[in-house]
């Protein structure tokens, strides 16, 4: 049975969407591979990783006649990515052998039963139904993701708070030692909600969705929430995923207020001088010393060989000399995912945390804590 014939951008398209969350190794081989349902020319295509499953249905050309099965993802894309794009490709389904088939090339694939597939058993009960902008949770995540703990024994840590109430809707990412916060506030109203969405969820939520424009259709996704789970439905795609049960930290009383000192710089400028000076840092702990003093920030940096980097850039700052430091990836973390031309710093004194915000932004808050150097 010809279980699908179409361009290979197409199919490869397709098969990329939801083969984010597949392992190569897996205690389980069965994980490794797609599930494939064929309905007449309806194509579903699953994937799971038994937290995450995501599933788009695509229209191809091909046989009649329904067929479940599954074949190995990453096999399937590698092979596909070498042939040319505009090339059309089939593939063949025979007993237990999956083959696709384009211009002169073929090749030959191992199936496993569908019936093996461990699909999610998704929850009973999901809340009610909302739709918020692709373009605004995308960017609210690349203003936060940097911020997440990874492998973290905290586990709500290794993931980002979201948080809709009314019209604001609120991602938060924390891990421990820095905090990113991004707000917006969107035109409908929202039930209220606070989970923990999981690392891998947010980075496979930051690949699929689109910066589309306007409010269209494919412009928005819709959430729905139960006890444990969060089902994702965008672009043609289903995503479910189980959240992190745990407190997440009061962010309320970790971004700090009532700064005494401020000053507003260039971004890029910023950022470039973190970035040679990050140069000579130590491998173990990339610390750079950070001096404020009126009309003149020194960013300074050594390590174990004993070399050193000093960099100096001219600021509008009239306040008491403050010398304090940070580790330099935090900084430069995010400085790279802002879009914004200049960065506001705000300082209390050399032992307390530092506050990077936006210019006439309200709705972003870095925090990153000091190092002792």
């Amino acid at each position: 049975m010809i279980v699908l014939k179409a361009p290979q951008d197409q199919v490869l398209g397709a098969l990329q969407a939801v083969a984010g969350i597949v392992e190569r190794r897996h205690t389980l081989p069965i994980l490794a591979n797609v599930l494939i349902r064929k309905t007449g020319n309806q194509v579903e295509l699953t994937t799971s990783d038994l937290e995450i499953q995501v599933r788009t249905t695509v229209q191809f050309d091909g046989d009649a006649g329904n067929l479940s099965t599954t074949v190995g993802a990453r096999k399937l894309i590698d092979i596909l990515r070498s042939m040319p794009s505009d090339q059309v490709v089939s593939l063949t389904s025979n007993a237990n052998k999956m083959t696709l088939q384009g211009g002169k090339s073929r090749f030959t694939l191992q199936t496993l039963p569908a019936d093996d597939f461990p699909l999610v058993q998704e929850a009973a009960d999901f809340g009610p139904a909302f739709s918020v902008p692709q373009k605004a949770l995308k960017g609210l995540i690349n203003q936060v993701h940097f911020a997440m703990a990874v492998h973290d024994i905290r586990y709500y840590l290794n993931g980002i708070l979201f948080v809709a109430e009314g019209k604001n809707l609120t991602l938060v990412a924390t891990d421990g030692h820095r905090l990113a916060l991004a707000q917006a506030e969107l035109d409908t109203d929202i039930p209220k909600q606070e989970v923990i969405l999981p690392r891998k969820t947010v980075l496979e939520l930051q690949r699929l969705l689109k910066d589309g424009k306007g409010q269209d259709e494919e412009g928005v996704i819709e959430m729905r929430f139960a006890g444990n789970q969060a089902k994702f439905s965008f672009s043609g795609m289903e995503f479910v995923t189980k959240l992190v049960e745990g407190k997440f930290p009061d962010y309320n009383r970790v971004i700090p207020k009532n700064h005494k000192f401020r000053l507003t710089l260039g971004r890029t400028t910023l950022l470039s001088s973190l970035q040679r000076a990050a140069i000579l840092t130590s491998e173990k702990f990339k610390a750079v010393r950070l001096t404020f003093e009126p009309g003149l920030l020194s960013i300074a940096s050594s390590n174990a060989e004993q070399e050193e980097a000093k960099e100096e850039i001219e600021i509008d700052y009239a306040g008491d000399k403050i010398e304090t430091g940070f580790n330099v990836t935090y900084l430069m973390d995010a400085l790279a995912n802002m879009s914004q031309d200049m960065v506001c710093v705000d300082l209390n004194d050399s032992a307390s945390s530092a506050l990077l915000s936006i210019p006439d932004n309200t709705g972003f808050k870095y925090v990153v804590m000091p190092m002792r150097i």
